[in-house]
């Protein structure tokens, strides 16, 4: 289906990848991993054929129906969405219209290719006409009960990443290269579509830092390794790649062990050679020559050839030696790529009861409450989720409990030794014209200390002195991490905080907040993190909020 042959991609001052080689087969789902930066958005790109490689060239089927997702999207504002849904849905009579002279041209012209090409397209998309086809993608990812008529320009940033996967689905692609599908898709949205590419019979290449999704859709893994620019292939969903990666570890550091025991065992063999020919030697200097003259030189110079071959014996171990370093069979140290080092303090001391919530309301219109009657509490080192389909309320009741929106009703209570920290989803608690070191200098002595502060972040080398605005949507989310950490906030609300973050740094989000002694309310649709994290989970459901206990179930204990 599609095959890439050798490929490199580097640039002036970085080398993403060397010589990689991979095919996409049909049927087959394949996610693609590796820590930010590492070059999946640009390997996505080559493979789709909008960014060329340093080396190496991309085969495919011809004809291939090719479906990307890039992350961004930005759909003409002045059309209405209905109209954005119809340039990717069709009307067969106009199609059977078109089909009619190129069937006609195609009887005296039979072997043209082209002719051939253009007559299966059309009888494909004909074919493909089904309105419940297009109401059934539209209302899985939660654009059915938007107002057809509202221009695109007007859709939130959510709605319109929605959008953009809808309009690839509805292309009905051979293949799908989809780059952070996940993003703004609540449970349900998650659980559609994970059901609809285990039933499509389209192939896919996923870029996802969703574990579970990840676990429920794809067959294989291709790792995208940072340190030495390859790529590595496993079968199986993510959780089997984690055993198998780790397993390769074990091995590695296994054999390192090994070989660094025998490297030394070499090098002291090679020390004592050397040493017992420099004996020798000296043994041979010390000969006084006497009477018995010819005996004397014939055993000093025996002493000094044997110290000459011992020499050469040391001197040809150490060559072996040498060429065993440089070889391929040599082990080399096992190595990982950055993480963020993330530690949450709680120097401030917290009251028991942090906030409580007292028959609140809210919402935007007094007529009409997103959610009603809210009676819940949070105490000192709960970690509560707070769930429901996207537009219900969450980030409102976030906005409201952080001051920024007034309640329609009731009150917000918060005790007085609460520090409140509120990572928005939008990034807003970020001045874009600031540099990173701006946004957190007041809390250090100087530029150094901010900067060193900085790269537990991995915000590095000249990424600092950088306007926040020319920092991608991974580093402002890293960002606003060191922000809330150097605030020392005892309670956070954290609204997505997830969404633009690797593996590796969700990993160390999740230690840090399971470590963390304040209270969280968090909006979340990661279900792993929800299993890991949340001690309790406030759903949004009918206008009003219900507690649950029973956390969501892990597919697997073994994904990190």
């Amino acid at each position: 289906m599609l095959t890439a042959h050798r490929l490199s991609k580097s640039f002036e001052l970085q080398t993403l990848f060397e010589n990689v080689t991979f095919s996409l087969n049909p049927g087959g789902r394949t996610g693609l991993v590796g820590p930010n930066g590492c070059g999946k958005t640009t390997m996505m790109r080559i493979l789709a054929g909008l960014e060329l490689p340093s080396d190496g060239h991309v085969s495919r089927d011809l004809h291939l129906r090719i479906g990307y997702l890039p992350q961004g999207f930005e759909p003409d504002p002045n059309l209405s969405l209905d109209q954005i849904i119809r340039q990717h849905t069709w009307n067969s009579i106009a199609l059977e219209d078109e089909l009619a002279p190129i069937a006609q041209a195609l009887a005296h012209q039979p072997s043209d290719p082209d002719l051939q090409s253009q007559y299966d397209e059309l009888l494909w998309r004909i074919q493909l006409i089904d309105t419940g086809r297009t109401d059934h993608i539209l209302a899985g990812l939660g654009l059915a009960d938007i107002d057809p008529n509202i221009p695109a320009g007007r859709l939130s940033g959510g709605q319109q990443t929605r959008l953009s996967l809808a309009l690839v689905l509805l292309d009905d692609p051979q293949l799908l290269l989809l780059d952070e599908p996940t993003n703004h898709l609540d449970i349900s949205m998650l659980e559609w579509l994970e059901g609809w590419l285990v039933n499509s019979p389209c192939a896919a290449l996923i870029i996802s830092h969703d574990r579970i999704f990840l676990d429920h859709t794809v067959t294989h893994i291709l790792e995208m390794d940072p340190i030495r620019h390859s790529l590595h292939a496993y079968a199986g969903n993510y959780s089997d790649f984690i055993k198998q990666r780790q397993a390769e570890i074990e091995h590695q550091w296994s054999a390192y062990h090994d070989q660094q025991s025998e490297i030394q065992r070499m090098r002291q063999d090679i020390l004592r050679t050397r040493e017992q020919a420099a004996h020798t030697e000296r043994e041979a200097s010390s000969i006084r020559i006497g009477g018995e003259e010819y005996k004397q030189k014939g055993f000093k110079a025996y002493q000094q050839s044997i110290a000459k071959k011992v020499a050469k014996k040391a001197k040809s171990r150490q060559k072996k030696l040498d060429r065993y370093l440089k070889s391929d069979e040599f082990v080399e140290k096992p190595k990982e790529s950055s993480t963020i080092k993330l530690e949450f303090g709680t120097n401030n001391h917290l009251s028991h009861s942090v906030l409580w919530l007292e028959e609140l309301s809210i919402g935007y219109h007094p007529s009409h409450p997103l959610i009603n009657g809210i009676n819940l509490d949070i105490h000192a080192g709960q970690r509560i989720v707070l769930t429901g389909p996207n537009g219900c309320g969450k980030t409102t009741l976030l906005r409201t409990i952080a001051g920024d929106i007034q309640p329609l009703k009731g009150e917000v209570h918060l005790s007085s030794t609460v520090k409140m920290g509120y990572l928005t989803q939008d990034q807003a608690g970020l001045d874009l014209n600031d540099t990173a070191v701006e946004t957190i200098q007041d809390h250090f002595h100087n530029e150094t200390e901010a900067r060193s502060f900085l790269a537990y972040y991995l915000i590095t080398g000249d990424e600092p002195l950088k306007p926040v605005s020319l920092l991608s949507y991974g580093q402002r989310t890293r960002l606003l991490l060191a922000k809330l950490v150097a605030n020392s906030c005892n309670c956070l609300l954290l609204d997505e905080p997830i969404n633009h973050l690797d593996i590796p740094s969700r990993t160390k989000f999740e230690q840090a907040l399971s470590r963390f002694k304040g209270a969280v309310l968090a909006v979340v649709h990661d279900r792993y993190f929800i299993k890991l994290i949340a001690d309790e989970i406030w759903s949004v459901e009918d206008g009003g909020i219900r507690r649950v206990w029973e956390i969501l179930p892990l597919q697997s204990d073994h994904i990190g």
